[in-house]
């Protein structure tokens, strides 16, 4: 039995107890009238109506159901209320209510989110195998076997703790079922929302302990599904019970605005009304008051707030292109705040998120956001994946042949599967998925061919690799943002252009520095898993990226402050032959030996062998340090991988040119890093691939001949006196 299930009334609230934020008042918006749970508690008590009518329980249900669907067959509803009613009676919740207010309650949330009938009527029912005798097998008897996947999910659900001691495997599993049917969390994100509305019966520490899990793993949760109407109730509840004296001060701050005489937000909305009435667009303009905790944040970042800072100016319209119809008549008929537009319509959030955002100034100096959205947009906005309906039901000319269709998710949903699917413990996927929920933005980067990509803020180039290639990324040599080269630890900004660069190696591998610059759970879980499954390389990974950082304590160099693609290992080079039969070879970064140098091998941990050029700084230090020293020489093939440096005067489109040069030379550049100027000269460093060492003069011929460069040369090996 749930916690809020008993089978006898205890007391009410306790004094102290918080019983839920009051709505910020506003003459200019209808308050939604909430329920009356006495009268329905007296309802329900009279038990199941006759067969033929619906039972008056439920009337309200039906009435917002009907608004969305008005063609909706209710005959399940009303089975699945009797059903319930007789299972939960006589048991009563912690404020005194039969327990059947609680599942009706959960209910008619949905219902005025726009839930199709299988998610209602899962929702009357979602308590009964928990709480009841009634089993899974009833329920899918009765209801089909869509209600009993549903119910038999939310049942996992309500068995999971969601606290800081709460299993990682448990949790896991979780969210496993909540990623198979959007829905399961839909229902549950709505049970946890009338919970705390009636939390006020609820010891203190008990209200905390909650409200903790609902701002921890829940409110995101919602935000991911983009059920904004119930992540902002949510969170607004969470702000009463754990920062009750700023609440309080938040509360008489939105109080004292209504009470104002001057309204600049009703004057703007009017001032709208009036340019798109002339303009002969039809459209709606409604005023949006902040919720508490949006007005809160607002308050924290300015000493003082205006009428402005209370609100937003929403306007609804019918079609797609009327949404940039009323943007175009705002833009030229007021003043607009360029820097503050948005468009969400031609790239949408990753919750499913549609709107055109921007602003304007009024001669007061006020600014006034403006929503601009189509209906359908709008009850996405408010309403994520439950607006979706039935997102696997199959198409009428694509029968599911009896599966589970794959679902049309927001792309986070269907990360958090892959993220589970490729975590390599349970530990890992908790610690990851905290990480994840807490990124509060998402920015969104364009691929060349238009394609999109949703990145939490402060991805990089990394992450996107991962997120466009999955496991594939592993093969990724550098990048391009916004047409010019730069490493895959470059942080990408919203609306920026990434080209990812990847080599045809099949057996390329992740670099472990990779890990440094993941942020995301897609990207730090495939480099991880790929480390986990080659030891031997991935220990000799570790070994050379230290002795590469002593080689530069000895040897201190100018940083560079613009980089290339990342200097990163390639797999292991076939021309080179060791005395280690099937051992893995490298070239070493330091001197990145190319035939017909003398080089000289040593093993490293893992059964690794590491190739410098028999001058290379670093070969005495190994000897010195004991190293076991390999013979290696060059075998037959010819391709090599090779360290160049070009210096040159400073000029524009200089790197542009070079690397062009380099490609027509069949050169691959594996990495590159560009110095801060000085006295106008600027020094380049590239790692570069050719299909054979007997390319080198000629590259090396093509570079000299680029208009600036003065010098090029191999890069030499570090000397013992640095």
């Amino acid at each position: 039995m749930s916690a809020e299930a008993t089978n006898s009334v205890t007391p009410g609230p306790m004094p102290g107890a918080v019983s839920g934020p009051v709505t910020p008042t506003a003459p200019r918006r209808k308050a939604r009238p909430r329920i009356d749970l006495r009268r329905l508690g007296r309802a329900a008590l009279l038990g199941p109506a006759a067969r033929d009518r619906l039972p008056d329980a439920i009337s309200h249900v039906v009435e917002a159901h009907r608004a969305h669907h008005p063609d909706a067959d209710l005959e399940p509803l009303r089975r699945a209320y009797v059903l319930a009613e007789s299972s939960h009676r006589g048991q009563m919740r912690k404020s005194g209510e039969p327990y059947i207010t609680h599942p009706l309650a959960v209910t008619l949330i949905l219902a005025e989110l726009g839930a199709e009938t299988t998610t209602l009527t899962a929702s009357l029912l979602h308590d009964t195998v928990e709480d009841t005798d009634v089993t899974l097998d009833q329920v899918g008897a009765q209801f089909g076997e869509e209600v009993r996947y549903l119910v038999d999910g939310v049942t996992k659900l309500e068995k999971v703790d969601y606290g800081a001691a709460a299993e990682p495997e448990t949790f896991r599993k979780m969210l496993v079922a909540t990623g198979n049917d959007v829905r399961v969390m839909s229902i549950k994100l709505a049970d946890r929302l009338h919970n705390m509305r009636t939390l006020g019966v609820m010891r203190p520490e008990k209200q905390e302990r909650i409200a903790k899990v609902t701002r921890d793993v829940l409110i995101p949760l919602a935000e991911r599904l983009g059920v904004q109407a119930l992540k902002t109730e949510l969170e607004d509840l969470v702000f009463a019970i754990l920062h009750p004296e700023e609440y309080d001060r938040t509360r008489e701050l939105i109080v004292r605005n209504a009470a104002r005489a001057d309204d600049p937000l009703a004057e703007v909305a009017d001032e709208v009304r009036t340019v798109l009435r002339e303009a002969d667009i039809p459209a709606e303009v409604l005023i949006r008051p902040r919720h508490f905790v949006s007005v809160h944040r607002v308050s924290r970042k300015r000493s003082r707030l205006r009428g402005s800072d209370f609100g937003r100016v929403l306007v609804l319209v019918n079609e797609d292109a009327d949404c940039y119809g009323v943007l175009g008549e705002l833009h030229t008929c007021m003043t607009p705040v360029v820097s503050e537009f948005k468009d969400f319509i031609a790239v949408p959030k990753f919750n499913l998120y549609q709107s055109l955002h921007t602003a304007v100034a009024r001669a007061d100096g006020q600014v006034i956001e403006v929503l601009i959205r189509t209906h359908q947009m709008h009850k996405v906005a408010e309403a994520g994946v439950v607006a979706l309906g039935n997102p696997y039901a199959p198409a009428a000319d694509d029968p599911a042949d009896g599966e589970r269709v794959d679902p049309t998710r927001p792309g986070w949903l269907s990360r958090l599967l892959d993220w589970q699917e490729a975590a390599p413990d349970s530990d890992h996927f908790w610690s990851t998925l905290r990480e994840d929920l807490a990124q509060d933005r998402e920015i969104t980067v364009f691929r060349p061919d238009g394609g999109t990509l949703g990145l939490p803020e402060g991805a990089t180039c990394v992450d996107a690799a991962y997120a466009q290639y999955g496991e594939d990324a592993h093969a990724c040599i550098g990048a391009r943002v916004n047409g010019r080269l730069a490493t895959l630890s470059t942080v990408l900004k919203d609306g920026d252009t990434v080209q990812l660069l990847m080599g045809q190696d099949p057996a390329s591998e992740p670099s472990r520095e990779w890990l440094e610059h993941a942020h995301t759970p897609a990207a730090r879980i495939a480099i991880q898993r790929w480390l986990a499954a080659h030891p031997a390389q991935a220990e000799a990974q570790r070994t050379e990226t230290r002795e590469d950082r002593q080689t530069e304590d000895r040897a201190p160099a100018r940083r560079p402050v613009t980089a290339g693609a990342p200097d990163q290992d390639g797999p292991a080079p076939g021309h080179v032959l060791t005395d280690r039969p099937g051992a893995t070879v490298r070239l070493a970064r330091c001197c990145t030996p190319v035939p017909p140098d003398e080089i000289t091998g040593f093993a490293v941990r893992g059964g690794a062998v590491t190739v410098h050029r028999a001058e290379c700084a670093a070969v005495d230090r190994m000897k010195d340090g004991g190293r076991t020293e390999v013979g290696v020489r060059w075998g037959e093939a010819t391709e090599c991988r090779v360290m160049l440096v070009a210096e040159s005067f400073v000029r524009p489109h200089l790197l542009a040119d070079l690397t062009e040069a380099m490609a027509l030379e069949g050169a691959e550049i594996v990495s590159a890093t560009v110095e801060p100027p000085a006295q106008q000269q600027v020094r380049h460093t590239y790692t570069v691939q050719l299909p054979d060492a007997g390319h080198l003069p000629a590259l090396m011929r093509a570079m000299r001949n680029v208009a600036g460069v003065y010098d090029v040369s191999r890069a030499q090996p570090q000397t013992q006196g640095g």
